[in-house]
């Protein structure tokens, strides 16, 4: 870990960001790959995956994003959280109005979202996820940035562990794009194409997060909790609503326990 730390140390903030969008882009490309062995797999084991993710990103959202933000702002009390709280919203108000403004479709759901369009389903498909990844890149990216200014508690240990801890969760993210698109009747090649393309956003945006402090330095607060509020937007918008598409159960609820903890660990012990 030492090592990792220092070999981020040493690269400049926007090649930094860059490296940790394409790990975790490459992660996701791993989950996806799954469909050159599997044609189909275990719904349960799936779900159980699938609340590990929403664990992570919760616990990624809180230790990794709006604490340090409530800790690096200024003032007491009521006024030292409202730069969490009022980027938190945005970040959350964000993704609901990419997903009025953008035609996409969730997985298991029959009827698309978003502006009437002509695309097939499995580009709706695609767009939905990738929308939803774009809040993962700018996390990494603002924390990244921080760092680069040295700003309040940003630290590179940090942005490597969260880092780290989306890029666990992106694996099980890429297996529940590609095995239902192969469950649609795609090819491997393209189920595994569409699955990866699902997370290009994340480099994109880990850049563009790095950039943005460096416009807005005084604002990192206000961007770290935007990062927050987007990811959690996207947990109880597209990830719980997954694993409980085929009736309430226990497993994934399970792993969402597992995935907490296990990005709770890494952060605090590591952090």
């Amino acid at each position: 870990m030492d090592e990792l730390v220092s070999y981020f140390t040493s690269l400049d903030p926007l090649l930094a960001a860059l490296f940790a969008g394409l790990f975790t882009w490459g992660v996701t490309a791993l989950g996806a790959a799954l469909v050159f062995f599997f044609k189909d797999i275990n719904r349960k084991f799936l779900n159980m995956m699938l609340g590990f993710t929403g664990g992570v990103m919760i616990a990624a959202s809180f230790w990794s994003l709006l604490q340090p933000a409530i800790e690096m702002s200024n003032g007491e009390g009521f006024i030292k959280v409202i730069p969490a709280a009022v980027g938190f919203i945005a970040g959350a108000l964000f993704i609901f109005g990419l997903d009025k403004l953008m035609p996409h479709l969730h997985i298991n759901f029959a009827k698309s979202e978003g502006p009437k369009s002509s695309l097939h389903r499995t580009t709706l498909l695609v767009i939905a996820i990738a929308l939803h990844n774009i809040p993962e890149g700018l996390a990494v990216g603002v924390l990244f940035g921080g760092v680069a200014y040295g700003l309040g508690d940003a630290t590179i240990t940090g942005a490597v562990l969260l880092t780290i801890g989306i890029g666990l969760q992106n694996f099980p993210e890429g297996v529940a794009v590609a095995m239902p698109l192969r469950r649609m009747g795609l090819s491997r090649w393209k189920s595994f194409t569409y699955g990866q393309l699902s997370a290009i956003v994340e480099p994109i945006f880990a850049v563009l997060g790095v950039l943005a402090v460096g416009f807005f330095v005084p604002v990192l607060p206000y961007a770290l909790a935007f990062a927050a509020g987007a990811m959690i937007y996207v947990v109880i918008e597209e990830v719980v609503p997954e694993t409980q598409a085929e009736g309430h159960s226990d497993v994934p609820i399970l792993g969402f326990v597992l995935g907490f903890v296990v990005m709770m660990v890494l952060d605090v012990a590591l952090g």
